[in-house]
């Protein structure tokens, strides 16, 4: 096969991926949500970034609103938005270090942690049918693979990158 066909063959390959990745997600996402109702009686009005910022409190508790942005890739206003909804809920609860009273953390309530526990197990259910995937792969192709994910991030960053480069010169 020529090169340009390759090529190209690998480019609808990705598109095709990415439009059932985006479908898987969203199933997936739905699933979880209703799981997470049928586990605290309905009481709940989550959606998926509410529940990774209480992945992420939970993971590096006690944590603050500029750590949890920068971890979550989010802004500060959306932190804030998102954790005041969690307070009000009853997910998370805020703390003070006895070394410093000024500065707000995050825990997890005990409702916090059991929405967590059920989060975790169910991403190591989907870790584990990946890992039993990937595990058809040689070594050598495992690295082919981290290649191409790694030149792929990489390749995504730059262009976020300059989007935001023109956006910023446009303003």
């Amino acid at each position: 096969m020529e090169k340009a066909t390759s090529v190209q063959h690998v480019y609808d390959l990705l598109i095709k991926m990415n439009h059932q990745w985006e479908q898987h997600q969203q199933r997936e996402s739905m699933t979880f949500l209703e799981e997470i109702r049928e586990h605290f009686d309905g009481m709940t009005s989550l959606n998926m970034t509410d529940v990774h910022v209480m992945d992420c409190i939970g993971r590096h508790e006690p944590i603050n609103v500029t750590t949890l942005a920068q971890r979550m890739e989010l802004s500060k206003g959306t932190v804030s938005k998102v954790s005041t909804k969690l307070l009000k809920e009853g997910w998370i609860r805020r703390t003070q270090l006895n070394d410093n009273k000024k500065e707000i953390y995050f825990r997890l309530t005990p409702l916090g942690k059991k929405l967590f526990l059920v989060h975790e197990r169910l991403h190591a259910e989907v870790q584990q049918q990946l890992f039993q995937f990937l595990n058809r792969y040689s070594s050598e192709e495992l690295n082919v693979l981290k290649r191409l994910l790694s030149d792929g991030v990489d390749l995504l960053e730059a262009m976020e990158w300059q989007n935001k480069s023109l956006e910023s010169r446009d303003i």
